[in-house]
């Protein structure tokens, strides 16, 4: 537990649509997308900028070792001086949600295959895992809307939300089970602190649940009158995406920090359905 500490919610940005899929920067900046009016943005002390228009439907952002990011949406692309360019379709999907990226330079990304936005049931979908080497293949195949994305400080045990089901699922090497359930609202983005602590965005929750590496809720953030998406750390800091907000508070414990992508920048096509 995070003893006897004052929540303080620094507000950095407000702007129409949901915003989501915070990722800070080595240089003190944030990116962050707008999955319902489009487009990625970096904000800094200096203001906010737009790295790439009009792009909807973004649940998730990683850093790529070669200085550009990847990005969701319908597809997974690249993001970098040559523009964008598309590294992974799946047959079948309405796109691919949130990512994180492993210790190796992997990438663990989400399918969606189901419109969110027309309000149709979330069927079973997948976890893909990519690697350096150009390889694909399916985590698990049976996550219902899967969000965010976290491991363990020993790299031994995955984390993901599933949004539809309001709780978090644990992958490890005996298999997987039901981590937590949302205390209030969905389990959404999701981030993992250096004690093992997961941390989970809690949607329509109005708020952030902690959960101690046994499942257990071990804190509960209000974040009073907002849809909150998405989170990620940067040192003790857990930068927050809302419903026309991008938030920043001191949680008192260190994050652990996601590395780059080491996946190859070149197209990769996933056939078939999971099921």
């Amino acid at each position: 537990m995070v003893e006897d500490y004052m929540w303080v919610v620094d507000v950095l940005f407000e702007g129409e649509g949901l915003l989501e899929a915070p990722r800070p920067m080595p240089d003190g900046s944030v990116v962050f997308a707008n999955t319902t009016v489009g487009g990625v943005h970096r904000w800094s002390p200096a203001g906010v900028t737009t790295l790439v228009a009009r792009r909807r439907g973004i649940g998730g952002i990683a850093a790529h070792v070669d200085g550009g990011l990847l990005v969701g949406g319908r597809d997974l692309v690249h993001v970098g001086v040559a523009g964008l360019t598309t590294v992974l379709e799946v047959d079948g999907a309405t796109g691919v949600n949130d990512m994180t990226v492993t210790a190796d330079g992997s990438v663990l990304v989400g399918v969606l295959r189901h419109r969110p936005g027309a309000g149709e049931t979330a069927p079973p979908s997948e976890l893909l895992r990519m690697t350096p080497a150009g390889s694909v293949r399916v985590v698990v195949d049976d996550l219902l809307w899967p969000n965010g994305i976290g491991a363990s400080p020993d790299g031994m045990t995955v984390y993901v939300a599933e949004f539809a089901a309001a709780r978090v699922r644990v992958l490890g090497p005996d298999g997987g089970s039901v981590f937590a359930r949302a205390p209030r609202g969905e389990c959404d983005g999701l981030a993992v602190d250096v004690e093992g602590g997961v941390w989970v965005a809690l949607g329509s929750g109005g708020g952030i649940a902690r959960f101690t590496p046994d499942g257990v809720l071990d804190e509960l953030i209000d974040v009073s009158g907002r849809f909150v998406s998405s989170l990620a750390f940067s040192g003790r800091a857990i930068y927050v995406t809302t419903v026309g907000a991008l938030l920043r508070l001191d949680v008192g414990v260190e994050g652990l920090a996601v590395g780059e992508a080491r996946i190859p920048v070149a197209r990769h096509h996933v056939t078939g359905h999971a099921r």
